[in-house]
């Protein structure tokens, strides 16, 4: 079988050693998806795929496909994200990021948005680290984990209470289980467990999720709400793999 030839520019999520010189990767590409590819000798300190091929590390790849999976034939570092090894937290969240977006995009041509999306949280991230941003780590957290998972078809109901449509009251719950919202009244009628959420960590949990991405980022949030939309995000995002990811807890771990 002849061998297809392609060029595409990707986030390496995850890198696995095989022997003593060589890696099989997991990529987000900018049109491919997520795949998995093999890098020959990307161990070596002297080749220029060992970079390239690093975790957190967005890079120009030249692939081919062979019967069972890609093989990357070259690649070059166009963005290493620096910032990120200075902050052991934020490379933790990083890493986090990187397993995050592993398991909720798929495989297939429409990654472009998924990359662009990642790519804008890890500059962000990394900003912060080296003391350049402004936007907290949870923030960023929070918007990576309900626009991905919006974006992948898990997007919750935040447009109204979902008992009597009002828009929004002094504070509204959120049905982590259903991604639904409830007012004050409908939710004591109810009394299912769900986290309270405030106007201000309501509408930036709405922002999130319905503005266009290139204004998803376009916020700050701070005190009380900002730790009302990371405890929602997280336990939606928890809730919708049905399992908690090893490196969300080293992430957790590290701040306490």
């Amino acid at each position: 079988m002849a061998e297809k030839k392609q060029k595409t520019r990707g986030l390496i999520l995850r890198e696995m050693a095989l022997g003593e010189s060589d890696r099989l990767v997991t990529v987000l590409t900018e049109d491919q998806g997520v795949i998995r590819a093999f890098a020959r000798r990307a161990k070596n300190l002297s080749d220029s795929k060992n970079a390239a091929t690093s975790l957190l590390c967005y890079s120009r790849l030249d692939l081919y496909r062979g019967r069972e999976r890609y093989i990357i034939n070259s690649a070059v570092p166009i963005e290493t994200f620096f910032g990120l090894r200075s902050d052991i937290v934020a490379l933790a969240l990083g890493q986090y990021i990187c397993q995050f977006t592993g398991e909720i995009v798929p495989e297939g041509p429409d990654s472009g948005e998924y990359l662009r999306l990642v790519l804008n949280t890890l500059h962000f991230l990394s900003e912060g680290a080296l003391g350049e941003g402004i936007r907290p780590p949870e923030l960023l957290k929070a918007i990576i984990e309900l626009r991905m998972l919006s974006m992948s078809g898990f997007m919750p109901d935040l447009v109204a209470c979902a008992a009597c449509g009002a828009y929004e009251s002094e504070r509204m719950f959120f049905r982590v289980m259903r991604g639904e919202l409830y007012c004050e009244k409908c939710y004591l009628k109810k009394d299912t467990p769900a986290l309270g959420l405030s106007p201000a960590a309501l509408t930036a949990m709405r922002h999130i999720i319905y503005s266009p991405l290139e204004r998803a980022f376009a916020f700050s949030l701070k005190g009380a709400p900002l730790r009302e939309l990371s405890e929602a995000a997280e336990a939606y995002s928890v809730g919708v793999l049905q399992k908690r990811l090893k490196t969300l807890d080293f992430y957790h771990s590290l701040l306490t």
